[in-house]
């Protein structure tokens, strides 16, 4: 397990930043972190580079960018072990107000990234016959909220392939591996991206906007309540890359384990209808748009002549 070479994105903030730290305190793991431009002075004020830690930039949605660093870290190091594919993006938005534009960028951030770094590196894992490749989902991976449809899109996306990949790499001795956050106690919050039908709803209290209003502090408040720290996250990582044997899937802080096995007892109209209740302000959602169209919630349609049956 001596000095493996661990390939880790999205360094610039949040559970990338503190898986950083923790790898950078071991003595068992080479680091090279990673992060889009705008983070990487950041990086260099906190961590020093050596010969066991490596800074690059790298937005995993550019190929080019990709291959650049593995050339220079395999050039550097000769071979890479791990990678840790944290790099992500959240939209909030329903799917009435994604835009193709926004609806990219999610999926190009937190699943064809993770899956073009993958591939980059597969080869060099297939021929050293080891390597580890931990995948970071979230809850939203396993079930999905209202006003987050392609962020769960895109990580259950990433679940599918990861699962795929996980019966495709076992001959050669590479591991794969989920990790399935939930709430974590950060302002990640602030850095969620509202696509711009979103915000013109929000703002002029168009059709869900009430969506927005009841589930954006709900969510703050749930991560504000939360118990759990990135650095606790960051550990069960390292202890994944260290285990012999790592599950393909592991929910590590309780509300994802809760509702690991809440998916699992319960059929999923009771789950769906329970989940719904529990929603803050969700029997009110279209109520007042209603009220301004001055129409029933459900208006059948007038037949036209032309629909007629011949």
């Amino acid at each position: 397990m001596s000095d493996q070479v661990v390939i880790v994105t999205g360094c610039g903030s949040g559970l990338g930043r503190a898986l950083t730290r923790a790898l950078s305190k071991t003595t068992d793991f080479r680091v090279v972190a990673t992060a889009r431009g705008h983070s990487l002075e950041e990086l260099h004020k906190e961590f020093e580079e050596n010969d066991r830690f490596m800074i690059r930039e790298m937005d995993v949605t550019d190929l080019a960018q990709i291959h650049s660093v593995i050339n220079d870290v395999c050039n550097h190091w000769g071979r890479i072990d791990a990678i840790v594919n944290n790099a992500g993006v959240c939209f909030r938005s329903v799917v009435e107000h994604m835009d193709p534009e926004a609806e990219m960028r999610q999926l190009k951030t937190n699943y064809l990234g993770p899956m073009n770094l993958t591939r980059a590196v597969l080869p060099i894992m297939r021929e050293q016959r080891s390597g580890r490749i931990v995948n970071v989902s979230s809850v939203s991976g396993m079930m999905a909220m209202p006003t987050m449809a392609s962020y769960s899109a895109s990580k259950q996306a990433l679940e599918g392939a990861t699962e795929a990949l996980w019966y495709e790499t076992r001959p050669y001795g590479v591991k794969v591996s989920l990790v399935q956050p939930g709430f974590v106690h950060s302002d990640s919050f602030r850095r969620v991206v509202m696509s711009r039908k979103a915000q013109l709803s929000t703002k002029l209290e168009g059709p869900h906007s009430e969506y927005y209003t009841s589930m954006t502090p709900f969510i703050e408040r749930l991560m504000g309540y939360s118990m759990v720290q990135p650095e606790g996250i960051a550990k069960s990582i390292i202890d994944i890359m260290r285990e012999r044997n790592p599950p393909l899937r592991r929910a590590i802080t309780p509300d994802a384990i809760f509702f690991r096995w809440i998916r699992w007892l319960l059929p999923a109209s009771i789950f769906h209808r329970i989940m719904f209740e529990l929603l803050p302000g969700s029997r009110k959602w279209g109520v007042l748009r209603r009220k301004l169209d001055g129409r029933p919630a459900f208006k059948p349609l007038e037949p036209r002549a032309s629909h007629a049956l011949r």
